[in-house]
């Protein structure tokens, strides 16, 4: 390793371990003052409380290096800049990518360090945080939810909601887990998520509960309901909490999202298995690609094919059809279509959740090799301010740090929907970030 690049690593060292020190105090501070109301009147060990601290500080630290790598990349240019060190450098025939090279270098063996701590090291700290949380909230248990996302943690259903406000949550779907031959399906307009000792009471309120048997549509049964209550045991929601199969998309490694994906996509081809059953022994055929709505064109067609049917039957014929033959007719059709309406919602769901993990896989990823580019974006971007103050460094780097954040959570939000494919969500902050940093990096090599 050259001279040059020895003493700008070790120029950007320093600023860089200060930088990180700070944020993360910063950082860990805010959250303190955020959680302290979750320990008081607890009586909880300090040592517990210690360790709850402990394991939040992971997804704390990830967060403050690729920040404090910026701010020291600014802090360490922009002091060189004010110095004339970086026109020294020019005068003596060292192009700009040669003195900011070293920064781009530091920057990538922490990106590096980075991506390893994501992956090993983060999943199972947010994993055994949430755990340690579950047991701090036991005297006042509550369920999890998230807006737009199944909840697999609820022993004998499924659930989905479409909005949450505290504990009160509207238009919720309720799909049972049983093994059986028959699916119970329930619809709600609104509900509310209360808890009492050693159980969870979710109170639902205008809403039908429909139950089909799976392997004969005709048998068919509908309940509307103004108020429904459905009980849930503490006992037997904490336990599955505790297991590592239910672990979230935030506390797994990139292999077990893997393999997550993978269940999940033999589970849409059961789903797709038991949707052409259903189109096959109905008579019913698609002359465009299996969808939602190509389906249910197709039983309209079927249905009007049918009652075109009776009626030349009854004109050739003289024979009048009974009227409960041909509600029943239409009953069997409205089966189909309800039960395929489930179906196509659990693959779309399924998706959702593989897009979820995959915006993850790519974050373990994005968020490190953003270190690369921050340093690439920074060290131009020192030069051409000429100013090597925490102040002017700090103030600089929060402004890209939170435009680059505000991207990368966008993008995740339209992945996670379905509404943006989740490569591209997940690194097309990064992309805007390598065109600034090639624009700051030209505008810094022709300036004199």
């Amino acid at each position: 390793m050259s001279t040059l690049n020895k003493y700008l690593i070790k120029e950007s060292l320093i600023p860089f371990l200060l930088s990180l020190g700070v944020i993360t105090m910063v950082l860990f501070l805010q959250f303190l003052i955020r959680a302290v109301d979750r320990f008081l009147g607890k009586g909880l060990d300090v040592w517990i409380i210690l360790e709850y601290l402990y394991l939040n500080l992971a997804w704390i630290i990830a967060l403050s290096v690729p920040m404090s790598l910026l701010i020291s990349t600014v802090m360490t240019y922009g002091r060189m800049s004010q110095d004339n060190e970086v026109t020294a450098l020019k005068a003596a025939g060292v192009s700009v990518f040669s003195i900011i090279k070293p920064a781009v270098l530091f920057g990538g063996l922490i990106g590096l360090l980075l991506c390893l701590f994501n992956n090993f090291v983060l999943p199972d700290m947010n994993y055994h945080a949430r755990l340690l949380a579950k047991d701090i909230y036991q005297k006042k248990p509550e369920l999890t939810i998230e807006p737009g996302y199944f909840i697999n943690t609820i022993p004998q259903y499924s659930m989905i909601v479409r909005e949450m406000d505290g504990n009160e949550f509207k238009d919720v779907k309720i799909f049972s887990k049983s093994a059986g031959s028959e699916q119970t399906t329930i619809y709600a307009e609104k509900g509310k998520l209360t808890s009492n000792q050693d159980i969870i009471i979710l109170d639902l309120e205008n809403g039908e509960m429909h139950e089909i048997d799976l392997e004969d549509y005709n048998h068919y049964r509908k309940i509307k309901f103004s108020t429904h209550q459905i009980t849930i045991s503490i006992d037997d929601l904490l336990l599955n909490r505790s297991s590592d199969s239910i672990r979230t998309d935030r506390e797994m490694k990139v292999a077990q999202m893997l393999e997550k994906i993978g269940k999940n996509k033999q589970y849409m081809a059961q789903i797709d298995e038991r949707i052409k059953t259903v189109l096959d022994n109905h008579g019913i055929q698609l002359k465009k690609e299996m969808n939602l709505d190509n389906v249910l064109m197709a039983i309209e067609v079927l249905k009007e094919n049918n009652e075109q049917i009776t009626a030349d039957k009854i004109y050739q014929d003289g024979i009048s059809i009974p009227e409960y033959e041909k509600k029943e007719k239409l009953r069997s059709f409205n089966n189909i279509s309800r039960q395929l309406e489930n179906e196509f919602m659990l693959i779309s769901n399924y998706e959702k959740m593989n897009n979820k993990y995959l915006v993850e896989i790519h974050k373990k990823f994005t968020l490190a090799f953003a270190c690369l580019l921050f340093a690439m974006t920074g060290a131009p971007l020192g030069i051409l301010v000429k100013r090597g103050g925490i102040t002017i460094a700090s103030g600089l780097s929060i402004v890209f740090f939170l435009v680059y954040y505000i991207l990368l959570i966008w993008g995740e939000q339209l992945a996670d929907r379905n509404l943006l494919d989740p490569t591209f969500g997940s690194w097309m902050p990064n992309m805007i970030l390598f065109i600034v940093g090639g624009i700051l990096l030209f505008l810094s090599d022709k300036k004199n």
